[in-house]
């Protein structure tokens, strides 16, 4: 009788979503049968305790990775809250250094994206998942890429936006601009820190310049691109328009050199362009993944 009323309640509440103007959810099963909540917990992996969140019971696992300086909370707001719980279940990490992956206290040796890679992976095999696809924003699309490459058998398949294979010299200038945190717009610098406070925001951020930078002395400037051919998985490249930190010979790049991979553009879409037309974003990435 109890699990009855509870059916009840949960069928309720969808459909008093769905009034609202939420797209309906393809079925597969008892209607409501799957979690909404967002679970929170820590993992010890490769000698560190990393902090994820987890939500949806779906059979298609999805591990988002985070930006520079970011987490689940900080960048993942609109797909841990909408993206559909019935088909997908979403993890969303905290990078060592990272969010609640405090300690240890984030540094960016010549490696560090590849590390990255080791973690995540590592992570999802700890949470029992055999295969699973990957959303890559920013720093976490170029940690994607190397995951995708030098894991191929786990990674079902990928979106990654705002990412890039390697660094130029008109790079290092757009990550110089950003250096100073106190010269952010306050919408951007307010939730990280809230998150770190002012002292370790400031001091990560210079370390990130510095670390992203080093990698320009690296032949062709090269982040992973020797990796790209040995991307198997389907693979979405998204860009924004209007993106001001990653140009658009970037996105190129990865489609030319990712077999098979697909673009999309957004054309008034800038580099966060998942939080700012998060809608889209969902439909066009789950439409995807399916």
């Amino acid at each position: 009788m109890a699990r009855g009323l509870l059916r009840l309640r949960r069928l309720l509440l969808q459909l008093s979503q769905g009034g609202q103007g939420a797209a309906p959810r393809p079925s597969s099963g008892p209607a409501a049968s799957y979690s909404t909540a967002v679970i929170s917990n820590k993992v010890k992996v490769n000698g560190v305790h990393l902090h994820y969140q987890q939500t949806g019971d779906g059979d298609h696992a999805v591990l988002l990775l985070p930006g520079m300086l970011g987490c689940g909370q900080t960048d993942f707001g609109p797909q841990l809250k909408s993206m559909n719980k019935q088909l997908f279940t979403v993890v969303a990490w905290d990078p060592r250094g990272y969010g609640k992956s405090i300690p240890p206290v984030r540094d960016f040796p010549p490696d560090f994206f590849e590390r990255d890679a080791k973690d995540a992976v590592e992570l999802m095999q700890a949470l029992k998942f055999q295969k699973f696809s990957l959303l890559g924003w920013s720093d976490g699309g170029i940690t994607a890429l190397i995951a995708a490459a030098k894991y191929p058998q786990l990674i079902h398949k990928m979106v990654v936006w705002g990412a890039n294979a390697s660094v130029t010299a008109e790079d290092v200038k757009l990550y110089n601009a950003i250096r100073d945190v106190s010269k952010w717009s306050e919408r951007t610098r307010k939730p990280l820190e809230e998150m770190y406070g002012y002292e370790y925001l400031s001091k990560t951020c210079e370390a990130w310049v510095d670390g992203i930078s080093q990698l320009i002395h690296n032949p062709n400037g090269s982040i992973c691109q020797p990796l790209l051919p040995y991307i198997k998985s389907p693979t979405l490249i998204i860009h924004g328009e209007k993106d001001p930190l990653v140009p658009r010979f970037h996105t190129e790049y990865l489609h030319e050199h990712i077999k098979e991979s697909k673009l999309h553009f957004m054309p008034e879409g800038k580099h966060n362009l998942h939080l700012r037309f998060a809608e889209e974003f969902n439909r066009v990435v789950e439409s995807f993944l399916l």
